[in-house]
């Protein structure tokens, strides 16, 4: 009997390219290699696919193709968004920045570049279910703010942040407002004008789209300074030859998201949640994080004491999850999110991060539950 292949649940970390968004891509590798800048055929049609990419990806959001502009990825779009809108804030007599305590990387090194150079980030709390409470918020924000940037949905326990109503307070103050929506694009429904945003952060390798290729989604009229300089791509806002492939890539991959959002939504949270079931059952000391928060339907935080969780995935070589964040590297302090969230540190320190996507099947659940089960026994006992 062959042996069974390892089981992927790090879906949060990157989702392998659906094989209809490679398909695609692969005529902007071969035959489709104009410059979509050129006057020609060859870039005319480069062109013409850039641009069916951009109304498949402002169709998801909910947003005139006009608002979308190609990135490199989630890391690129947050700085563009918080750069531009703290630089555009002086001449606005803004010079403050308002964030959450459980914001990706992408984000809060930023804003403490943007302190170096003068301004101030006010960070707020979240609840034991990771949850910013939109009233102290409202209170944070003033007339010397001139961003507030809120994830729509955490990296590690999935919490869904309430982003539409710290929105409403924030632009009533007169504050541009982002949301870094890497991990719930293509998850649960996203849309500009429900969230209330004026800038909107997507990464292509989250939603079965290749690495390398995201969006910022500019809300029509906010005048965002550049974050690069050079020649007029984008309209004027992010110059560089088009990633064309990448972009086709990005383009289905939205496209293919919108189909079946809410059915694969609603078969993820069960089989989310009959995971954590199971592991609960045969670890009756495990504790699933933000269990009381509105969370994203693939995504389990589960904690084990009397283990890290980097000794119990040495226990698990055929099973792929994360121990927190996959792109925030090893061997550094503990998770800040869950640090935020008041998880006691043992516990805080045995976390998995599971996160499932489009591959997995139910049965899987069994196999991975056993598997952890066993790994969390032998990293308990020091094997």
């Amino acid at each position: 009997m062959q042996p069974l292949p390892p089981l992927y649940l790090d879906h949060n970390a990157t989702t392998p390219v659906d094989p209809k968004v490679l398909e695609a891509m692969l005529p902007w590798l071969r035959e489709g290699f104009g410059n979509p800048s050129s006057a020609h055929p060859f870039g005319a049609r480069a062109r013409a696919a850039v641009e069916h990419a951009r109304r498949q990806a402002a169709a998801l959001l909910g947003a005139p193709p006009e608002a979308i502009v190609f990135t490199s990825g989630g890391t690129e779009s947050n700085n563009h968004a918080i750069m531009g809108a703290a630089h555009s804030g002086p001449a606005r007599g803004r010079r403050e920045l308002v964030i959450s305590a459980v914001e990706h990387p992408a984000v809060t090194e930023v804003c403490r570049h943007l302190d170096s150079e003068g301004f101030l980030t006010r960070t707020l709390g979240v609840d034991a279910d990771g949850r910013v409470d939109p009233g102290e918020a409202a209170a944070a924000i003033g007339p010397a703010t001139a961003l507030v940037s809120i994830m729509h949905a955490n990296n590690e326990t999935g919490t869904i942040q309430p982003v539409a109503a710290i929105a409403a307070a924030a632009r009533a103050a007169g504050a541009l407002v982002h949301s870094d929506a890497a991990q719930s694009v293509g998850k649960i429904p996203v849309r500009m004008d429900d969230l209330g945003v004026d800038l909107l952060s997507v990464a292509g390798h989250k939603l079965y789209a290749p690495k390398g290729v995201g969006l910022l989604c500019v809300r029509p009229g906010v005048d965002l300074p550049n974050l690069m300089f050079g020649a007029g791509h984008e309209g004027g806002r992010r110059p560089g030859t088009e990633n064309v492939a990448a972009i086709v890539g990005l383009g289905m991959a939205c496209e293919i998201a919108g189909r079946g959002l809410e059915a694969e939504q609603a078969r993820l949270t069960a089989l989310r949640d009959e995971l954590a079931a199971l592991l609960c059952a045969a670890l009756p000391d495990a504790r699933v994080h933000a269990a009381g928060a509105a969370r994203l339907p693939n995504t389990l935080s589960i904690g084990f004491r009397g283990a890290s969780g980097g000794t119990i995935m040495a226990h698990l070589p055929d099973v792929a999850v994360s121990a927190g964040a996959a792109c925030h590297g090893s061997g550094g302090p503990g998770s800040s999110v869950l640090s935020a969230m008041g998880v006691e540190p043992e516990l805080a320190r045995g976390t998995l991060r599971i996160s499932l996507g489009r591959g997995t099947r139910h049965e899987d659940l069994a196999r991975a539950a056993a598997a952890i089960t066993i790994a969390v026994a032998a990293a308990r006992a020091g094997a």
